[in-house]
């Protein structure tokens, strides 16, 4: 049987892969929403689209210039809100497996373009999956970053959350980020404060945003919650940028254990690019049925005569 979706998780944090050359796909807002809700869809933490490789594949892609052609395959990245992410770690390990396991790729290391630019990635290993990825190199940069300050870099600036100040530091990995260094990362702290950090005025493109705590030179802990998710078990990249942080504030060096709710990410922080080691897990396929069918049609995201 033809499939229309894959389901994988990265620890604990779960995607649908949609490959368009096996179910043609439209990735439109209201369509995304109605595949990742909890209740009523196949339910996920976002939806992750290709391979994409000819210009008809990237219709609709950001203006990315030379690289469209030379750089295969590219990967886009939906929220479950609808809107599209820049990267994602664990979206990049998921879809990296999905490469390995479809045949699009062997045992050698591929780059992957996505909106928050060109990855290195490679399958170490199937059994288990064991996937590399060099995340490249965060950045400090504000203005690069779009915040809403005139400063160069914020770092330990203070937020004001709730009647709390809080000192914050941004970093980018391609996509936003806001580490809060904390004595207790937990549950309870990111899903309170989590929703005031992401929707700051600072950030006029919303942030991801990490609740950490340094436990050793070459350990951390962090609590997250997503920009367009919420809170999650876990995030590659928000694993990168709090790591990124830390160095920077000189807590950390090497090789670090990055622990969350949903499992631990292993960094290597010796170069200037991130490299993050973990795993991905296929968790089921799937087929839609008539009525989701259906409002995928009516969303726009597939030709209505596609039918069961």
């Amino acid at each position: 049987m033809r499939l229309d979706f894959l389901k994988y998780h990265g620890l604990g944090n779960d995607y649908i892969v949609i490959d368009p050359r096996e179910f043609p796909f439209v990735p439109k807002p209201d369509a995304i929403k109605a595949i990742c809700e909890r209740n009523r869809g196949a339910g996920s933490d976002g939806i992750l689209l290709g391979p994409l490789a000819g210009a008809g594949d990237l219709q609709g892609f950001p203006t990315i210039g030379r690289l469209a052609a030379e750089v295969t395959p590219w990967l886009r990245i939906f929220n479950p809100d609808g809107s599209e992410a820049e990267k994602s770690g664990n979206g990049l390990r998921i879809f990296s497996l999905y490469l390995a396991e479809a045949g699009y790729v062997g045992g050698e290391e591929f780059a992957v373009g996505t909106l928050g630019g060109v990855v290195r990635s490679k399958v170490e290993s199937l059994d288990p999956p064991r996937i590399r990825v060099d995340m490249g190199e965060p950045s400090f940069s504000a203005r690069d970053g779009g915040l809403a300050c005139d400063a160069a870099e914020f770092i330990l600036g203070e937020l004001e959350l709730g009647g709390e100040r809080l000192p914050a530091i941004f970093v980018s990995m391609g996509n936003p980020h806001c580490v809060l260094f904390v004595d207790d990362p937990s549950p309870e702290l990111a899903k309170r404060l989590g929703p005031l950090v992401e929707n700051n005025a600072l950030f006029p493109r919303r942030t991801n945003v990490q609740f950490a705590k340094v436990l050793g030179p070459h350990r951390m802990r962090i609590e997250i919650w997503e920009r367009g998710a919420g809170y999650t078990l876990s995030s590659g990249s928000s694993s990168c940028a709090a790591a990124a942080a830390a160095r920077r504030l000189g807590y950390v060096s090497g090789k670090v254990e990055m622990q969350m709710p949903g499992g631990t990410l292993h960094l290597d922080l010796s170069f200037p690019s991130i490299r993050m080691t973990g795993p991905a897990v296929r968790i089921y396929g799937g087929v839609f049925s008539p009525v989701m069918l259906s409002i995928l049609a009516e969303a726009g995201a597939i030709s209505p005569g596609i039918r069961r």
